[in-house]
């Protein structure tokens, strides 16, 4: 139930970041920023900890800043598997990708302190 709750809320932060990011950004509707959501969740946790693993030299010569460049690969291939979202490039995918998992944090967050 949990992971349904907190898959709904990145949906819905993930779509209105498409409104405010609209030219670079966009996301046709609420059910396909869903399904993003989902293949977005997929990819973090089947291909991303093998990403990990394989990129380990050049993360640690990077001092982990590599691993943004993995999140926003894992951005720009699940806006690539579903249809109905563009994202325009790198940037905007780092861009879209920080905020979305900052704002979705901070909501997740501020749910754990309102059910104590």
């Amino acid at each position: 139930m949990k992971f349904i709750v907190n898959l709904l809320i990145t949906s819905a932060v993930a779509y209105g970041l498409s409104l405010l990011l609209r030219p670079h950004i966009l996301i046709d509707s609420y059910t396909t920023a869903i399904l993003f959501c989902l293949v977005l969740a997929f990819l973090n946790a089947i291909l991303k900890p093998l990403l990990v693993l394989l990129t380990l030299p050049i993360t640690v010569l990077t001092f982990g800043i590599f691993l943004i460049v993995l999140n926003v690969c894992m951005v720009l291939l699940a806006g690539r598997m579903v249809d109905g979202i563009h994202i325009a490039g790198f940037w905007w995918a780092l861009i879209f990708g920080a905020l979305l998992s900052f704002a979705s944090s901070m909501i997740t967050n501020f749910q754990n302190q309102a059910s104590r």
